[in-house]
């Protein structure tokens, strides 16, 4: 067993040592990298434009119309279709996994508003 691990021990410890400039730099422009395609594609969402918690939504709600989901896409959806779900969610009267849960943590201002974020929004 000794051996076993001799002879990986090194590779690893040269391929991630702290002390390798070009290792260090290739990690760093690769999460640099990662993080700008993260931004770019994440949602069509703007954050300084959406209300409270509409952000919250595009964790299981798809911006892309061809997005292959059970879940449904909010994004032009009628302000009325969507308040009102989340009224049902919330009351109880419609059945859910989780949007139940969600929907207790909003105001009907909160829905609103958020409703009628969604129902403006375009592709």
């Amino acid at each position: 067993m000794p051996e076993t691990s001799q002879n990986i021990a090194p590779p690893l410890t040269r391929a991630f040592s702290a002390t390798s400039p070009r290792t260090r730099g290739e990690v760093w422009r690769r999460g640099r990298f990662a993080i700008a395609v993260g931004i770019l594609f994440s949602t069509s969402l703007h954050a300084a434009d959406a209300p409270p918690g509409a952000a919250s939504c595009s964790g299981c709600h798809p911006a892309h119309k061809n997005a292959d989901t059970l879940v449904p896409r909010l994004i032009g959806l009628p302000a009325t279709d969507i308040a009102g779900a989340m009224r049902a969610f919330r009351a109880g009267q419609r059945p859910a996994t989780i949007m139940d849960r969600i929907a207790k943590g909003f105001t009907d201002e909160e829905i609103d508003a958020i409703s009628q974020f969604y129902a403006t929004q375009k592709d």
